[in-house]
């Protein structure tokens, strides 16, 4: 036990002792330094904000597997069938006990401590032995297979939990348990394992990667992921990084870069904000018809007739402010004109700071249109087999290529929590999460979703469409994202294309420059009634007919005899 952990057990609820405490850390920094430098981070703790969006699938419901969740009582009902697997494995091997694999772990227990995130309490021999019993109820579970599997009976001891075809709800249940981010163990505790079990190390790689690739293919919810070669397999932290490296591609990653990880409070519900929008983008606020005008003033301006068309201009103006019931509302109409302008050039500046590709994308940038409106726009949907890396958009073709992703009752928490793994572990953009939010912009109604499925990209193993929808619609915004090339240059494409549209273009311009400005239509309105009542009263009080012809203002009478 390290001192840093010790110290929270030893001073909690008792007098702190400041020598005591001193002395720990000159030993502390003598004996530990040296042995934890180097040794990275790899089991991370759920971070708060996405453990508040959905508490179900970060916690286990049934099986505790390292030291964050071990005593938690709900969970204590598996310990017996991890014992019993632990004593069915150490019958497979030959004249060795599981002692042996004990004392292997302590050696290696700064090392085991310094892969969590939090502090482990445990000390050595027990933190030992709580990852050689559950390292030996993993190896049992995962030879269980649909196709081929390693065992030729399953033990009866776990029977009623577990079953080749995994169609029990048990069996799902420990399945989605090992694939939480805080249900993790060191992968290097496996493969000392597979080492004792099997004749020499090469084999036990093999065996190891067999059994790794195996589950990957049956979690994965893509019908193709990337290959994890031989060699590599070592090199991955644990069975959920195993997971996330198998789905997703190296190659996509094409500009690694180191950023901050940032979790938003929200769950997307933000104030808009239009920073770093480009004109391709589609849901950008419209500013070109603003351009328009400005261009047009600008180039009457320079004709030889500018001081009369000015003087027309400002004459309505001029004789409005005469009047003393207008002037009591010149202060505020000014007021919002002078709004406009500054918005008008807070939105220039924001497009001249577009250029930055260092910062995150925005709400905006993310936002596409559904599956329903691409389609009734002209956009054909195909189905690819090329996973993540898979997902283009032609221009050309108006074809929108999206990789067959497979959903069943372990999808969601599968992919809730690499998303969260990806966040507290990359050192690059945040390429799932990127596509998750791809996915939830274009499937918003069951009717999205029941196009896609009709169309071969989603094989809808859940109950009805409508679980389709809701699972990428409750998937949490809480992640701020990080620009990834390929997924942006689709979302940009599938953007452009349906803001050029004639029909959006319109919809737009009603809505920025009508429904938005009620305000100003609604000044416009009284003002338009105001002069007609004041028409109205002039009329009463002197005869129209000295201003305006006699035939301008009588109705036409039918003809007379005459």
């Amino acid at each position: 036990m390290s001192f840093f952990q010790q110290s929270i057990l030893t001073t909690s609820g008792a007098k702190f002792d400041e020598r005591l405490w001193v002395a720990k850390i000159r030993k502390t920094l003598d004996e530990e330094l040296e042995e934890e430098n180097e040794i990275p981070v790899t089991i991370f703790g759920v971070p708060k904000a996405l453990m508040a969006s959905d508490p179900d699938s970060y916690t286990p419901h049934l099986v505790a597997i390292g030291p964050y969740h071990h005593l938690r009582l709900e969970l204590y009902d598996m310990e017996r069938y991890k014992v019993a697997a632990a004593k069915r494995i150490q019958r497979e091997l030959h004249n060795v006990k599981l002692q042996t694999l004990v004392d292997l772990l302590i050696q290696h227990d700064l090392r085991i401590r310094a892969s969590y995130h939090r502090p482990v309490t445990f000390g050595p021999e027990a933190l030992a032995w709580m990852m050689a019993v559950d390292v030996c109820f993993i190896f049992e579970f995962l030879r269980v297979k649909k196709q081929g599997k390693i065992l030729s009976k399953i033990p009866s001891g776990l029977c009623h939990l577990i079953d080749s075809s995994g169609k029990k709800s048990s069996h799902n249940s420990i399945l989605r348990d090992l694939l939480m981010l805080e249900n993790q163990i060191p992968l290097f505790v496996m493969s000392m394992l597979f080492e004792f079990h099997f004749s020499s190390e090469e084999t036990a790689d093999q065996k190891l990667l067999a059994v790794m690739t195996s589950v990957s293919n049956d979690l994965s919810p893509f019908k193709e992921a990337e290959k994890t070669e031989t060699a590599a397999v070592n090199e991955h932290a644990h069975l959920l990084d195993f997971l996330y490296n198998f789905i997703v591609p190296k190659t996509i990653i094409l500009f690694p870069t180191t950023h901050e990880i940032e979790f938003l409070a929200g769950s997307g519900d933000e104030e808009e904000d239009t920073e770093g929008l480009t004109a391709a983008e589609a849901f950008a606020k419209p500013i070109h018809l603003r351009k328009l005008v400005d261009m047009g003033w600008a180039m009457l301006s320079k004709l030889k007739f500018t001081k009369p068309l000015k003087l027309i201009v400002k004459l309505p103006w001029t004789i409005l402010n005469k009047i003393p019931i207008l002037k009591t509302i010149k202060k505020p109409v000014e007021k919002v004109l002078q709004t406009s302008k500054v918005k008008k050039n807070e939105d220039e500046e924001h497009e001249e700071s577009s250029g930055d590709e260092d910062k995150p994308p925005l709400q905006e940038e993310i936002a596409i249109p559904s599956v329903t409106q691409l389609a009734e726009a002209g956009v054909k949907f195909t189905a690819t087999n090329g996973g993540i890396s898979g997902v283009k958009f032609d221009s050309e073709t108006l074809t929108f290529h999206v990789p067959v992703i497979n959903l069943d009752v372990n999808s969601e928490v599968v992919l809730r929590n690499l998303v969260a793994y990806e966040a507290c572990s990359a050192s690059g953009p945040l390429v799932l999460a990127r596509y998750v939010e791809l996915m939830n912009g274009i499937i918003n109604t069951e009717a999205d979703a029941k196009f896609l499925c009709g169309r071969g990209i989603i094989v809808n193993h859940l109950k009805s469409d409508k679980e389709v929808a809701d699972l990428w619609n409750g998937m949490s915004k809480t992640v701020r994202l990080t620009k990834v090339p390929s997924l942006d240059t689709v979302i940009a494409d599938a953007n452009k294309f349906y803001s050029q549209r004639w029909k959006v273009r319109m919809g737009k311009l009603m809505r920025e420059y009508v429904f938005e400005s009620w305000k100003i239509l609604t000044f416009v309105a009284a003002l338009a009634m105001l002069i007609l009542m004041v028409l109205q009263a002039f009329c009463q009080v002197y005869s129209c007919s000295r201003i305006l012809p006699i035939e301008a203002l009588e109705p036409l009478e039918p003809n007379g005899s005459g």
